[in-house]
C-alpha cells in the first residue's frame, strides 16, 4: 500500500507541474519544501514536549510528535510558499522545450519529498506494525535487516536532514547532530511500535528511566549463558557491554511495559566520542539481546517481545529498580546515550572493565518467576552478585544523570 501511495504522489506531482506549473514555480516550491522540512525535523520534538505538558490526556500523547511534525511542515510551507509566489509573480520563461522537460522532472522531485515526509509522519504514529508498510519481519524483527518502501523516499528525506543537521544548519550554542541523536531514525520509529502485545505505550516521561552517572556501563565478563544454559557469544565485530537502566516506580504505567526494540544504545566512534563534548557526527544504534537474570545468566528476548516490570519487582521501600541489559556494541564504537521509547534519553558514562564493574542486579519477570520459596539460580532474586574485585556499592544509590 505504501508503495502505491508513493507512486501516486510522485506521478500526481509530476503531472500537475507538467500541465499547470512552470520551472520557476517548481524550483521555488522545492526550496520552500526543503526549508519546511528542516523546520519540521528540527523542532517537532520540542513542540511535542511542550504540547504534552499542556494536554494531560494519555491518549493524545502518542500522537503529539506526528501531529507537531505535520503542523510544523504545513505551516512553514504555507507561509513561505505564499511569500515566494507574491515575490515571483512575474515568473521566468525558459522556453517551450525546457519547460516541457523540466516541469515534470521537478514535479517528481517534489513528489519524493512530500511522500517521504508523509511516510515519516505515519511511522511516528501509533499504527499497527504493517502500516504504512512492514519495515521489519512480523515474527522476528532484525534491526540489521529493515525493509524499504518504493524508492526509499522516507529514508531519503530523513537521511538528507541528518546530513544537513551535522553541517551548517546545526545548533551553534550546543551542536547536536540529528544523525547522532537519532541514528537510523526510521528503524527507531518502527521498532518502537513493533510489538507482540497490547498496552505497550510508545512514549513516556523523560524522568521514567535513567542510567547512573557512575558505573552505569561496563564490559561483560566471559562465560555468559542464556536461561536455557546455552553459551552467549558476541556478534561478529562486536563486544558485549552491560548498561544499567534505572526505572522509576512512579512512571510504571507508561514505562513498566516495553520491548527491547524500544531500548536503543546510541554509540559513536571511539576516537570521536572520547575527544568531543558535543553530540555531533553520525552514530549507530545497538539493540539489547536481553537482561541479566543471574550472575552470568542473560534472559534473551526478541526485539518485539514484551517485558513487564511489576511493582513487586522493586526492593522494599525503594522507588527505583535497576535492570542490567546486555548489548552487542561494535568494537570501534563506544556508548554515549541510552534511548527509551520515543522521547526518553539518558547520557551514559564511559564504560569500565569487567573487573571494575559494579554488582549485577538480577531481574526476573513475575510471570517467569519460580514458585514461592525458590529463587532463580538458587539465590535471591533481588540479591546483587559481585565478580571478584568488583565494587560492592549499593546499586540503587546512584544519582540521576
Amino acid at each position: 500500500m505504501a508503495g502505491s501511495v508513493v507512486l501516486f504522489i510522485i506521478l500526481g506531482c509530476g503531472a500537475y507541474q507538467y500541465f499547470r506549473g512552470t520551472i520557476f514555480k517548481a524550483v521555488m516550491t522545492i526550496i520552500v519544501a526543503i526549508i519546511a522540512c528542516v523546520v519540521a525535523f528540527g523542532f517537532f520534538e520540542l513542540a511535542a514536549t511542550g504540547l504534552m505538558s499542556k494536554i494531560s490526556s494519555d491518549k493524545f500523547h502518542p500522537l503529539a510528535q506526528p501531529v507537531c511534525f505535520i503542523i510544523l511542515f504545513l505551516l512553514s510551507f504555507a507561509v513561505l510558499q505564499t511569500v515566494t509566489m507574491q515575490l515571483g509573480k512575474q515568473g521566468v520563461d525558459f522556453g517551450d522545450l525546457p519547460e516541457r522537460i523540466g516541469r515534470p522532472i521537478l514535479g517528481i522531485f517534489i513528489g519524493l519529498i512530500v511522500s517521504g515526509l508523509l511516510l515519516t509522519a505515519l511511522a511516528m504514529a501509533p499504527l499497527p506494525n504493517k502500516y504504512p508498510y512492514p519495515r521489519f519481519d512480523a515474527g522476528a524483527p532484525d534491526a540489521q535487516r529493515p525493509n524499504k518502501v518504493l524508492l526509499n523516499v522516507d529514508g531519503f528525506v530523513s537521511g538528507w536532514f541528518g546530513i544537513l543537521s551535522n553541517g551548517s544548519m546545526r545548533a551553534i550554542r550546543k551542536p547536536q547532530s540529528f544523525s547522532a541523536l537519532h541514528p537510523d531514525f526510521l528503524d527507531q520509529l518502527y521498532l518502537n511500535r513493533h510489538n507482540d502485545s497490547d498496552g505497550i505505550s510508545l512514549i513516556t516521561k523523560a524522568q521514567a528511566v535513567h542510567v547512573p552517572a557512575k558505573e552505569g556501563v561496563w564490559y561483560a565478563s566471559g562465560g555468559l549463558k542464556d536461561s536455557q544454559g546455552n553459551t552467549i557469544t558476541p556478534r561478529t565485530g562486536c563486544g558485549i557491554m552491560v548498561v544499567r537502566m534505572v526505572i522509576n516506580k512512579s512512571y510504571l504505567q507508561s514505562a513498566g511495559k516495553f520491548t527491547l526494540g524500544q531500548l536503543r544504545l546510541i554509540c559513536m566512534p571511539k576516537d570521536f566520542a572520547l575527544s568531543q563534548e558535543t553530540l555531533t557526527g553520525k552514530g549507530v544504534n545497538a539493540y539489547s539481546i536481553g537482561y541479566y537474570s543471574g550472575r552470568d545468566e542473560i534472559t534473551t528476548k526478541r526485539l518485539s517481545e514484551l517485558i513487564t516490570v511489576e511493582r513487586d519487582a522493586f526492593p522494599e521501600g525503594e522507588d527505583k529498580r535497576n535492570i542490567d541489559f546486555a548489548f552487542n556494541v561494535p568494537n570501534d564504537y563506544t556508548p554515549v546515550a541510552l534511548q527509551f521509547k520515543q522521547n526518553c534519553i539518558s547520557q551514559v558514562s564511559r564504560p569500565v572493565s569487567s573487573e571494575q564493574a559494579p554488582a549485577v542486579t538480577p531481574f526476573v519477570e513475575q510471570s517467569k518467576a519460580e514458585p514461592e520459596g525458590s529463587t532463580p539460580s538458587g539465590e535471591g532474586a533481588n540479591e546483587t552478585y559481585t565478580r571478584p574485585g568488583a565494587n560492592r556499592e549499593s546499586p540503587n544509590g546512584d544519582k540521576d544523570v
